[in-house]
């Protein structure tokens, strides 16, 4: 860092919030370290309030620097690292929440709020935030909305952007622009609230957001359902959809996923279980108890176990299981390289196995879990972090990953977003017109392209 930038933002944010190189280190990573991806920022930047935001936006855009957003830094694309350099502008010290109204269903929140915080603030006043797209105490409301997270209880409750009724935004030159509010239904001009959500940080910087809320349900009531195939577990998996069930999470876990996770697994699994089904029925209690009874009968054939859990304890096992699955897999080799392709419905039995085979040709170990009901998986290479021989067959065999999932009628990112490491998938998921189209509109946002540089939309390759 130059003494002379570290002046010129000091004197807007205040020294001590100009962090010196070694405080500064783990600004340039997040959740993408273990493939190796790290950038060097010009500066890192924690600003206390909307005011500095738009002044550092408004300095960096004069002055033609690169503004770098960062949540919690929990993102699997890159979309936080300063590969391209500029200042990393972290949202961590917004974190006030600046209206509650449990009555009204709502909430308005600054961008560096972690979603932990929010989850329980809404569950003690007897409501509910469903976007739940792990790392909660780490992972931040900005960068949730930012990345536009899922989770497991996407299925029926949708993704962060269900939830987002407005939001505040810093863009070019530091304008501060409010897109929508406390508002349930407004169709007055073009979605430009939309744009922002899922953008990664290229259009503008988020900085306030107002969430809906929902009544917590009375009960919550997981089934567990253990299958020797993947081919009995899809069909399962059909069958929930055949019925015209909505349970309100619906995942799968592969024989990679089950053998890395089943020691660890409440209760112990079949010992030929190599496919794994998780739902949870939720409503009143009458309502998830039949719904529960409904969802089992549809995965009981060719099962060779269901199991409807209970009690609070069990379900709290439950779920804390599915939170390790990750770092279980992690755990088998030291590091994994894990991509979340979405295929149609109709498809997932084949990109389960896709997996699997891309795996075998490149002499790497896999598995697959995810959300089922959205046909989201997350693809995993299990490799040694520390071998770069490794690394490399794992990012050739992610480009095959990608070919064959676009042929399934499918997409490179399901809910991490392309970031940088996923860059290069733009111009092949998206037609010519297609991606003119969405380029145009990072013009438009971004005339000098300084906010987040060379994620999600790359320079045009055509």
């Amino acid at each position: 860092m130059t003494s002379g930038l570290v002046r010129e933002l000091a004197a807007i944010v205040g020294p001590k919030a100009v962090l010196d190189d070694e405080a500064a280190r783990p600004y340039q990573r997040d959740s993408t370290e273990m493939q190796g991806l790290a950038g060097q920022a010009d500066a890192v930047v924690l600003p206390s309030n909307v005011e500095q935001v738009r002044r550092l936006v408004a300095w960096c855009y004069e002055h033609e620097v690169a503004i770098v957003p960062r949540g919690g830094g929990t993102g699997f694309a890159g979309g936080a690292v300063p590969v391209e350099g500029g200042v990393v502008l972290s949202l961590e010290r917004l974190d006030r929440v600046l209206r509650f109204d449990p009555e009204l269903w709502r909430m308005q929140v600054e961008a560096g709020v972690r979603t932990g915080r929010v989850h329980r603030l809404a569950r003690e006043n007897g409501l509910l935030f469903p976007p739940d797209p792990g790392a909660a105490e780490q992972s931040t409301i900005g960068g949730n909305v930012a990345c536009n997270a899922g989770g497991p209880h996407s299925f029926k409750y949708g993704v962060t952007a269900h939830w987002v009724t407005g939001l505040e935004a810093v863009v070019t030159g530091g304008e501060l622009i409010r897109l929508g509010g406390p508002l349930r239904k407004d169709v007055a001009g073009l979605d430009l609230r939309s744009l922002l959500i899922g953008s990664e940080g290229t259009l503008g910087v988020i900085v306030r957001v107002w969430l809906r809320l929902t009544p917590a349900p009375e009960a919550m009531i997981p089934v567990v359902a253990a299958y020797p195939s993947v081919e009995a577990g899809v069909m399962g998996l059909g069958r929930v959809y055949g019925y015209g069930l909505l349970p309100a999470a619906l995942e799968y876990f592969d024989a990679g996923a089950v053998a890395a996770s089943r020691a660890a697994f409440p209760s112990g699994l079949p010992e030929a279980t190599a496919f794994l089904v998780v739902a949870e029925a939720d409503g009143t209690r009458q309502g998830a108890e039949a719904l529960a009874a409904e969802v089992a009968e549809a995965l009981a054939e060719g099962a060779l176990e269901v199991r409807r859990l209970g009690t609070p304890g069990e379900i709290r096992d439950l779920w804390r299981w599915r939170s390790g699955v990750s770092f279980a897999v992690s755990a088998q080799l030291g590091g994994k390289m894990s991509e979340d392709i979405a295929v149609p419905l109709d498809r997932l039995g084949e990109a389960i196995a896709m997996v699997t085979e891309i795996g075998q040709e490149h002499g790497l170990r896999t598995c697959s879990w995810g959300h089922a009901g959205d046909a989201n998986l997350h693809a995993t290479f299990m490799i040694d972090a520390s071998s770069p021989e490794q690394v490399a067959q794992a990012t050739a065999a992610a480009s095959s990953l990608f070919a064959r999932t676009l042929a399934l009628g499918g997409t490179v990112s399901g809910e991490h977003g392309l970031g940088w490491v996923k860059r290069e998938q733009f111009d092949r998921q998206f037609g010519a017109v297609e991606a003119a189209l969405q380029r145009s509109i990072k013009a438009l946002f971004d005339p000098k392209g300084l906010f987040n540089p060379g994620k999600k939309l790359p320079p045009a390759t055509r």
